[in-house]
């Protein structure tokens, strides 16, 4: 999580689609009746390779989503990307979520479920084979994705981190 903060970015000169992952309806139950309120998350990215997400709670949908999308504006991180799938296998959690996801061939398509899903369209990867274990809980699975994402590395990183000229990571 500390590999998060430096991948942070700022919103300027960035168009973000925002997805709406789940809305949450809330009761509160006291003395004069019921008091219903919303909780949404929503995702949202460039789909090139930044991504953020967010949570919005109000008493009514629309503002929720607004807030949601005004706090995920807030949370960007780039991801690097392989062409339109992952550098490499990745494996998170986060509460009871666990996520896995691995890159896939030009054509495969995103394959994964609901939450997970959203966050792999937002950040604009079109070829990925994820799956999901433990908690189907929406929050918690876009959390660990994106902790997931975060944890990304690219070829030029890792050769810089070995000291590997970057003549010699890629010949052609």
């Amino acid at each position: 999580m500390a590999n998060m903060n430096l991948k942070r970015v700022k919103t300027t000169d960035l168009v973000l689609v925002d997805r709406l992952v789940a809305v949450q309806r809330v009761t509160k139950v006291t003395k004069g009746g019921r008091h219903f309120s919303f909780a949404a998350i929503v995702v949202v990215g460039d789909e090139k390779g930044v991504v953020g997400y967010g949570l919005g709670k109000a008493n009514e949908v629309t503002t929720a989503i607004a807030k949601g999308v005004e706090d995920a504006k807030k949370n960007l991180i780039r991801v690097p990307l392989n062409k339109t799938t992952i550098p490499h296998e990745q494996e998170a959690k986060f509460g009871g979520a666990r996520v896995f996801m691995k890159p896939a061939a030009p054509g495969t398509g995103v394959k994964a479920g609901g939450a997970m899903r959203a966050v792999f369209e937002s950040v604009g990867i079109h070829d990925v084979m994820a799956k999901s274990k433990g908690s189907s809980n929406p929050h918690n699975l876009v959390k660990a994705t994106i902790a997931a994402l975060a944890e990304m590395r690219d070829a030029y990183t890792i050769a810089g981190v070995r000291g590997i000229p970057m003549s010699r990571v890629f010949k052609g």
